[in-house]
């Protein structure tokens, strides 16, 4: 069973470091903030197999402000583009509302995913820690019938929750994306992320990785 936190290089893959091409997104996210271009994950044009990537997206109304969802968006065509190329299967589910809604449920990644996420708005409360709950369970039953596939689990929150109840880690590594850009933050994500066992990156940091593709 995969463990949970980070990871440690870029384990079961074909990616390298310090190259060139096409940036690893999700590898290099496990690895801690990028500082330099020797700190980037490169994608080799083989791809991995037997990967599934559950990705949580807040939606939430709160994620409209300061464009925080349309940064989000960004990192996540990113993040499609990179499992259609690696042939990584994706499980995708959204938070707005008052619920989270399932928009994949471990298929493979392909194009019809762009046109869902150019359409892709925010609204209503935050049912993120239903949401995460409900990713957990499902990752846990997956791993009884996929017993040799390598899990990963990306989560983009802008974190405006009020409280919460102590959060149980995800079953395989795990990376939270704040994507709160108010110019006072109140910080939430950094604290859910310990809680989870997750590594905390913000999205902010992101833009080391665009500026070298």
């Amino acid at each position: 069973m995969p463990g949970t936190g980070k990871l440690s290089g870029a384990r079961g893959g074909r990616a390298r470091q310090a190259g060139s091409g096409r940036v690893a997104w999700l590898p290099t996210l496990l690895r801690g903030r990028p500082t330099s271009r020797q700190d980037i994950v490169w994608q080799q044009r083989l791809g991995r197999t037997n990967e599934l990537w559950l990705v949580i997206v807040d939606a939430s109304a709160s994620t409209r402000r300061h464009q925080a969802l349309a940064q989000g968006k960004g990192l996540l065509a990113e993040l499609f583009d990179q499992a259609y190329r690696q042939r990584a299967r994706l499980a995708l589910l959204t938070v707005s509302g008052g619920a989270a809604q399932w928009q994949r449920h471990g298929l493979k990644a392909s194009a019809s995913l762009q046109p869902w996420l150019q359409a892709l708005g925010a609204g209503g409360g935050t049912p993120l820690i239903a949401a995460l709950e409900t990713g957990r369970l499902w990752l846990q039953a997956r791993q009884k019938a996929h017993s040799h596939e390598l899990q990963r689990c990306i989560i983009l929150t802008d974190g405006r929750l009020k409280r919460w109840s102590t959060l149980q880690p995800m079953p395989c590594a795990t990376v939270l994306v704040d994507m709160e850009l108010a110019p006072v933050r109140v910080g939430r994500g950094r604290q859910m992320a310990t809680e989870l066992h997750a590594d905390y990156q913000h999205i902010e940091q992101f833009k080391v990785l665009v500026s070298v593709k």
